[in-house]
C-alpha cells in the first residue's frame, strides 16, 4: 500500500502546519468582518473565498479552483466559532477564545464537529452530478461522513496510501459511504441530461464513482484542510478516467474538483485528532520575526506570518511599513473589538527576539485594569414606575427583586432575559407591565 508519485506533475502537501497558520488567519479574517456568506445556506460568497484564497498560508490546492477556502468558513460554523448576523460571518465567544486557544485542540474538536453536524453535504459540491436536489433522493451525509471518518482512522501513521488501495480497503471493512438511498433514487441522479445519463444504468455508477467521489470530497476538502492528512494531488484534469463512459460526459475535463487527489497520510496530527494519539503533535518553535521596543513600537525583523500580522492590526496602529505603535487608545479599541489582551500578549511573547520590555508590560497591565472597569450586563428593558414607593415595593418584593434592579427613584432595569418572569411575577403583586 505504497504511493508512487510521478514528480514531473505530483504535488505533495504536508498539511498540519498549514492549518495551524490558517485557522489564525480565518478567525483573524471573520473578527475584521471580512467573510460573508448565506444566512440560508451558510455557504461563504465567491468573493469571500477569493479573498480568503489569497490569505492562506501556501495558498489553496489548486490556484483557479477553492477548496480549503471554501471550506475554512463551513468549517468554523459547524465548530461553533463563528455564526452568520445577517450576511457576514461573526465569531462567537467560542471563536474569540480560540484565538489564544491551543491550535491542536481547536482543530480536533473542529473535526469532530463536522462529521457530526457539517453544515453542508459534501457530495453538493460534485456539480456535475445533477438531480441531488430532487426530495428523497441522498441518503444522510452525517452517517456517510462518519463511515469516511471511521476509515480514515484505520490508516497508517506516517505512511502513504493511495487512494484506490483506500478504496479497496473501505470496501473489504464494509464501509460503504453510499450516497443514494435506494435504487431508485439512482436513476434521478445523472449526468447532463436526465434520461440518457442516468447513473441508474448497469455499469455507470460504480464505487469509484460515487462512494470514491464522495470520500475525495471530505479528504480532501475537509480532513486535509484541517491538518490531518497530508496530500499528494495533480491536475484533475485527466486524472480518472472512470466516468468516461457515461453519456454526456465527454465534455467534462473532470467529474469532481477532487479526482486529482491520487494519495493521503495520516500525519501526527491527524493521529491526534482522531484520538490514535493522546499527545497533539509537538509545535515548533517560532522564529522571532518582531522587535519590541521601550517606546511601544513593535517592529518586523522579517515576514511576518498573516495572521500575526492581523493580530497586531487589531490592537496597535500602523505607523510605517512593517511597524506598529502599541497605546492605551489602540489596545481599548482592539478590547472593545471583542478581543483579548491575552491573543496580543502570547503573540508578543511567542514572536519577539527577547524578554518584552518593562514599559509595555505596564501598559498592558494597566490597560487590563482599565478593561475591567466596565462590564457589559447586556441588554436591558427600562420600566418607569408611577412613583417611588411603587419602584421600592417592586425593586424588594420577593416575588420580582431577582428579575430587576431600582434605577434612581422610579425607574427599574429588567435584564432582556427576564422580561417574561418579571412580567408575569408583577401580576402577583397587583401590577401590569403594559408595552
Amino acid at each position: 500500500m505504497t504511493a508512487a508519485f510521478d514528480d514531473s506533475s505530483t504535488i505533495v502537501r504536508e498539511t498540519a502546519g498549514e492549518a495551524v497558520a490558517n485557522l489564525t488567519i480565518v478567525l483573524e479574517q471573520v473578527a475584521l468582518g471580512r467573510l460573508r456568506g448565506s444566512a440560508t445556506t451558510h455557504r461563504p460568497a465567491a468573493t469571500a473565498v477569493a479573498g480568503l484564497s489569497a490569505l492562506l498560508r501556501d495558498g489553496d490546492f489548486y490556484p483557479d479552483e477553492a477548496i480549503a477556502a471554501f471550506a475554512w468558513p463551513l468549517i468554523i460554523q459547524a465548530g461553533g466559532l463563528a455564526e452568520m448576523a445577517g450576511t457576514r460571518l461573526q465569531l462567537t465567544a467560542r471563536g474569540r477564545k480560540a484565538l489564544s486557544a491551543a491550535p491542536h485542540a481547536t482543530l480536533r474538536a473542529l473535526w469532530r464537529a463536522w462529521v457530526s453536524k457539517g453544515t453542508i453535504d459534501e457530495f453538493s459540491r460534485i456539480d456535475t452530478i445533477k438531480g441531488q436536489r430532487s426530495k428523497n433522493v441522498l441518503s444522510s451525509a452525517i452517517t456517510r461522513r462518519k463511515i469516511v471518518a471511521t476509515a480514515l482512522a484505520e490508516l497508517p501513521v506516517g505512511t502513504w496510501m493511495n487512494v484506490e488501495d483506500l478504496f479497496t480497503l473501505m470496501q473489504s471493512e464494509g464501509l460503504d459511504p453510499t450516497v443514494h438511498r435506494n435504487e431508485r433514487s439512482l436513476w434521478r441522479l445523472y449526468i447532463a441530461e436526465p434520461q440518457y445519463g442516468s447513473l441508474g444504468y448497469a455499469g455507470f455508477h460504480d464505487w469509484a464513482l460515487l462512494q470514491g467521489r464522495y470520500t475525495l470530497a471530505v479528504l480532501f476538502e475537509y480532513a486535509a484542510t484541517l491538518g490531518l492528512l497530508d496530500v499528494a494531488f495533480t491536475d484533475p484534469a485527466g486524472a480518472r478516467w472512470d466516468f468516461r463512459e457515461n453519456w454526456g460526459a465527454d465534455e467534462l475535463p473532470y467529474l469532481s474538483r477532487y479526482d486529482g487527489l491520487l494519495a493521503v497520510r495520516l500525519n501526527t496530527l491527524g493521529a491526534y485528532v482522531l484520538g490514535i494519539s493522546s499527545e497533539p503533535p509537538p509545535t515548533p518553535e517560532p522564529a522571532a520575526c518582531l522587535r519590541v521596543l521601550p517606546n511601544h513600537d513593535v517592529v518586523a525583523l522579517g515576514d511576518v506570518p498573516p495572521g500575526d500580522a492581523m493580530t497586531l492590526s487589531a490592537f496597535a496602529e500602523s505607523t510605517a511599513d512593517r511597524t506598529w505603535r502599541l497605546s492605551t487608545a489602540s489596545l481599548l479599541a482592539g478590547i472593545a473589538g471583542g478581543r483579548s489582551l491575552d491573543e496580543l500578549d502570547g503573540l508578543l511573547k511567542r514572536a519577539s527576539e527577547g524578554p518584552l520590555p518593562g514599559t509595555v508590560t505596564r501598559l498592558l497591565a494597566d490597560t487590563t485594569e482599565r478593561s475591567s472597569a466596565l462590564s457589559d450586563r447586556g441588554v436591558v428593558r427600562l420600566v418607569e414606575c408611577r412613583d417611588a414607593a411603587t419602584a421600592v415595593l417592586i425593586a424588594r418584593d420577593p416575588r420580582t427583586a431577582r428579575f430587576c434592579v431600582l434605577l434612581g427613584h422610579q425607574h427599574l432595569a429588567v435584564g432582556a432575559e427576564y422580561e417574561a418572569e418579571f412580567r408575569q411575577a408583577v401580576v402577583g403583586l397587583g401590577y401590569a407591565l403594559r408595552t
